[in-house]
C-alpha cells in the first residue's frame, strides 16, 4: 500500500498556513521601510532553561534572524545575544521600563526562597532574580510572549522532582500570557507571532492562550502517515514507514503545524525521520508525554 504524503502536497490550505509567518513578516517590513509603523523595542529575557529557543532562533530560515534584527524591532536585551555586559546590560535592561515593548521570556521561572536559585546579573548593588525581573518587565511590557515549553507551563525544567519550583511565567504575571509551546519554539512560530503583534495587537488565541495560526489542528489530523492509521497497520519497531501510533506517537493529542511546517530549514521533522512524536508542543510536557516511546503493548520486537 503505498501512502500518500499529504505534508508534501501543495494544496492552497497548507501553503497559506506555511507561508503564513513570511507573509507577515514582509508585511511588517515594508511598513516600517515606508514609514508606515515605527520599530517597537523588544526584549528577550532568559530564564531556567537551555537557550535552546535561542538557538532554534538563530538557526530560523525565511525569515532569519538578521532580519529579526535589522528589519522588525529594536533588539534591546539578550542575556545571551547582545554585546554589553554587567552594569551596561542591567541598565539597558530596566531601563526600557517605561518606554513601549513587547517582552519574550525564555525559560521557566524558579519560585523557591523567592527566586533565588537564579540570578540574572547586579543592578544598582544588589543581586536581581529571574522571578523579580519577569515580574517588574512583565506587569510593564505592552505584550508577553513565552517562548517554548519552560516559559509556557514549566516544561522541562519544571520536570519531578522541580527542586527549585520552576514554573511557567503566567504563574507570576497578572496579565495575559501569549503561549508558544514547544521544546523549543520553531523559530516561525515566533516571528510569525511577534510579527502579527506588531500589525494588529494580540493574535487570535485558543483557550489555553496559543496562537490559532499555529496550534488549531493535531499533527494526527494531517500526518502524512495517516492513512496506515485509518488501516489499522501499525509500526512494531523503529524505522518502519508505517503509523506509530502503538509506539506511543503523541501526534493525536499534539497540536501543531509541524507536519508542514518542519524544521531546519523546513526540510524534515521527527515522523519524517521515522520517530514517534514525543508532544512536546502541549502542556506538562515532559511528565505528562511519558513514556516517549513504547513497546510491549503491541508485543514487537
Amino acid at each position: 500500500m503505498k501512502n500518500l504524503d499529504c505534508a508534501s502536497f501543495k494544496c492552497p490550505y497548507q501553503e497559506s498556513r506555511l507561508k503564513a509567518t513570511e507573509s507577515l513578516v514582509n508585511r511588517v517590513k515594508d511598513e516600517i521601510g515606508n514609514d508606515v509603523r515605527k520599530k517597537r523595542n523588544l526584549v528577550w529575557l532568559e530564564l531556567n532553561g537551555c537557550s535552546g529557543n535561542t538557538i532554534s532562533l538563530l538557526n530560523g530560515q525565511n525569515p532569519d534572524f538578521q532580519y529579526l534584527l535589522t528589519q522588525m524591532i529594536n533588539f534591546i536585551y539578550s542575556n545571551s545575544l547582545m554585546n554589553p555586559a554587567g552594569n551596561k546590560a542591567m541598565d539597558q535592561l530596566f531601563d526600557v521600563i517605561g518606554s513601549d515593548y513587547i517582552l519574550a521570556v525564555e525559560g521557566a521561572v524558579s519560585l523557591k526562597d523567592n527566586g533565588s536559585y537564579h540570578i540574572i546579573g547586579r543592578y544598582n548593588g544588589r543581586e536581581i532574580t529571574g522571578f523579580e525581573a519577569v515580574k517588574r518587565l512583565g506587569e510593564n511590557a505592552a505584550h508577553v510572549i513565552a517562548v517554548g515549553a519552560c516559559a509556557s507551563h514549566g516544561g522541562v525544567s519544571a520536570a519531578r522532582p522541580n527542586p527549585t519550583q520552576c514554573a511557567g511565567i503566567q504563574d507570576v504575571l497578572q496579565k495575559k500570557v501569549i503561549k508558544l509551546t514547544g521544546c523549543p519554539c520553531h523559530p516561525d512560530w515566533f516571528m510569525g507571532t511577534l510579527a502579527y503583534l506588531l500589525l494588529y495587537g494580540a493574535p487570535p488565541l485558543d483557550n489555553r492562550d496559543r496562537p490559532l495560526m499555529f496550534y488549531s489542528i493535531t499533527i494526527h489530523d494531517r500526518c502524512p502517515r495517516r492513512s496506515y492509521f485509518d488501516s489499522g497497520i501499525f509500526a512494531t519497531k523503529l524505522g518502519q514507514e508505517t503509523c506509530m501510533y502503538m509506539m506511543g506517537c503523541k501526534g493525536p493529542i499534539t497540536q501543531i503545524d509541524c507536519p508542514i511546517r518542519q524544521w531546519n530549514g523546513h526540510v524534515n521533522w521527527p515522523i519524517g525521520d521515522d520517530s514517534p512524536c514525543i508532544g512536546c508542543a502541549q502542556f506538562g510536557f515532559p511528565d505528562a508525554m511519558e513514556p516517549f516511546i513504547t513497546f510491549d503493548t503491541i508485543g514487537g520486537e
